[in-house]
């Protein structure tokens, strides 16, 4: 049985590198399963001839936390980097890592995928092109972040949790004060705690689509208040658990108490509003508050069951695994427009849904993997989004 002990800050964290990963990958597995939600047609690039609604359960139950569940990771981690470089270093690693990436990937992501788009509208006009539809002149508040919106979210959160810190400074009366408030919020008790402003904001959203969980800010430089709930507390809560490692033994020792309430809570929800996406605006009222809490209780218990899990057993050293954690992030980074154009080819075909999902996964994946090993691991490309070269290979230095 592996040990829950949260090692030091200078040893690698094997277990919550997993767990990080984790939530990157399932971004794979939600976006490529959207091609065969029912309705997709008027949310998704593509839309399969063999819909089905077993499909939502691919992306409902993953999007409920796997984004939560990467910002509390992320500011447990940029807390450790902090300690480690000192503000100004930590400054500039954080542009290298994130800012640059973002900066230089974003025009090339959003480029590819509308490649994509155009392929499959000259291929269901039968080799013509259609009429663009209008698109709003970009701005800040129409600005196709796509899928690289969490590098803009995080780059706002670090920008927020050092200023923050510089006005409070070392105020000892304000770090005892933070600190019990995260113990009260690690307890057994968080996730209802952070279930409740997250569930306020988003049933108060406008246009809420309850069925599609929290709103991101993928189409706007302009996050929502739900969002910045959401993923600026998971941010804040990780930044200062890392000031406490010794409450995330709590987690490990208590992961079958999160995961009952997490599958609880999500049969709930998904008993209200169907596995198959509900396009309707959510009304105002007190069964959407109700639900709105109940979704959220089940993001933060899934979240906290998955670190629990982690710490618990995967805290060895694993070469797969943390050759998959070094690769998860560019994988990420440019799987959309992958994962498109296997959906636009699957729509071609007449297989059954879960086949032709199965091959998306798993084709996309391979091909992802080998461009990070041969295009990435030991480039320059590299060192920019895990700081420094790695070998080619299961093999590490």
């Amino acid at each position: 049985m592996q040990s829950t002990s949260v090692p030091p800050s200078s040893e690698r964290l094997h277990g919550l590198d997993a767990v990080r990963a984790i939530a990157l990958l399932l971004g794979l597995v939600v976006h490529a399963s959207m091609s065969w939600l029912p309705g997709a047609q008027y949310f998704w690039l593509t839309h399969d001839a063999t819909p089905h609604a077993w499909a939502g359960l691919a992306f409902y139950v993953p999007h409920m936390f796997r984004m939560l569940l990467f910002f509390l990771l992320a500011g447990f981690f940029a807390r450790m980097a902090h300690q480690r470089l000192g503000t100004r270093a930590f400054i500039r690693d954080r542009w290298k890592r994130i800012g640059m990436p973002l900066l230089s990937g974003w025009f090339p992501m959003l480029m590819a995928i509308l490649a994509v788009a155009a392929w499959n509208a000259w291929l269901v006009n039968h080799g013509k092109m259609p009429e663009a539809p209008p698109t709003p002149p970009l701005s800040p508040r129409h600005f196709p972040l796509t899928h690289l919106w969490f590098l803009y979210v995080l780059l706002l959160c670090y920008i927020a949790v050092l200023l923050v810190r510089a006005v409070l400074g070392r105020s000892a009366l304000a770090q005892r004060a933070i600190d019990a408030g995260v113990r009260l919020f690690a307890s057994p008790a968080g996730p209802l705690l952070l279930a409740i402003p997250l569930g306020a904001a988003l049933a108060t959203h406008a246009r809420w689509f309850a069925w599609f969980g929290i709103p991101t800010p993928d189409q706007s430089l302009y996050p929502s208040l739900a969002a910045w709930i959401a993923f600026g507390s998971a941010f804040s809560l990780g930044w200062l658990l890392h000031r406490q490692p010794r409450l995330l033994q709590g987690w490990a020792a208590r992961w079958p108490l999160h995961l009952a309430i997490a599958i609880l809570a999500t049969i709930g929800c998904m008993l209200h509003v169907g596995l198959a996406p509900n396009l309707v605006p959510a009304p105002r009222d007190m069964t959407t508050f109700a639900y709105a809490v109940g979704y959220a209780i089940a993001g933060w218990s899934w979240s906290f069951c998955l670190v629990g899990l982690g710490l618990r057993f995967l805290s060895g050293h694993s070469r797969v695994r943390r050759y998959l954690a070094d690769a998860s992030y560019w994988i990420y980074f440019v799987h959309l427009p992958v994962v498109m154009a296997l959906q636009v080819a699957m729509s071609r075909v007449q297989w059954p849904w879960f086949v032709e999902f199965l091959v998306v996964l798993v084709v996309s994946m391979a091909l992802l993997l080998a461009s990070y090993d041969l295009l990435v691991r030991n480039s320059f490309i590299g060192v920019w989004l895990n700081g420094r070269r790695k070998p080619r290979g299961l093999e590490h230095r």
